[in-house]
């Protein structure tokens, strides 16, 4: 099959953004963006992403939506709501992460990702720096948020860095960004994105690819 057919393929079978896994519906304003940024902490750790996104919902249950919430919850607040989500292992380590985020946020964004997009001023390298500035971000961090907001900030798309280029090499797929972005439309970049990364960490996603195209 063909490079579109094979993308295709891939958005059939394993085309939803984390995002949308964890209950985030993105869009450019500071509730979601923080939440996407909470998402990208729990993501980071050697853990299953299902745990990281039934936490992610964990923490939204409980109350815990904005940078504001999120440090003004307590320490063992924040606690429960990751061991509920079952993110046990790193439970302790993490919520000091995240309240630490929270301050820092607070503190020079106002608690809005927006501004922190605004102070990169289109410079996507400078963007992703700041990212690693946050407590619980790091590169790993940077490159799964930013992968997830390229839909709604357009200056980040395409944004497919290395991870998933892994899993386009195992489809078969272009090994370069912006060829593999212009197999899909611009929305779906982060869907694809997401896709591709499943089929890095998992071979299985290759097979399912096949059997969604017919092959």
């Amino acid at each position: 099959m063909s490079d579109k057919e094979t993308a295709r393929a891939l958005l059939r079978a394993h085309g939803r953004t984390f995002a949308e896994e964890a209950g985030i519906r993105l869009k450019d304003t500071p509730q979601p963006l923080y939440r996407l940024l909470v998402l990208a902490v729990l993501l980071s750790a050697r853990i299953r992403a299902s745990v990281a996104v039934e936490t992610a919902r964990a923490l939204a249950g409980a109350g815990m939506k904005d940078a504001r919430a999120m440090a003004d919850a307590t320490w063992q607040q924040r606690v429960d709501a990751l061991g509920e989500g079952g993110y046990r292992r790193y439970d302790e380590r993490t919520s000091t992460q995240l309240g630490d985020a929270a301050e820092l946020l607070l503190e020079r964004y106002g608690g809005d990702l927006r501004r922190m997009r605004e102070e990169a001023d289109g410079d996507v390298d400078r963007l992703r720096e700041l990212l690693t500035e946050v407590p619980g971000i790091g590169p790993t961090g940077a490159d799964i948020f930013l992968r997830e907001v390229q839909g709604i900030w357009p200056e980040v798309h395409p944004y497919l860095d290395a991870k998933t280029l892994q899993g386009a090499e195992r489809l078969g797929l272009p090994k370069d960004s912006r060829a593999l972005a212009r197999l899909v439309e611009r929305d779906e970049a982060p869907a694809l994105a997401a896709g591709l990364i499943r089929a890095a960490l998992d071979k299985a996603v290759a097979e399912d690819v096949r059997e969604a195209a017919g092959a």
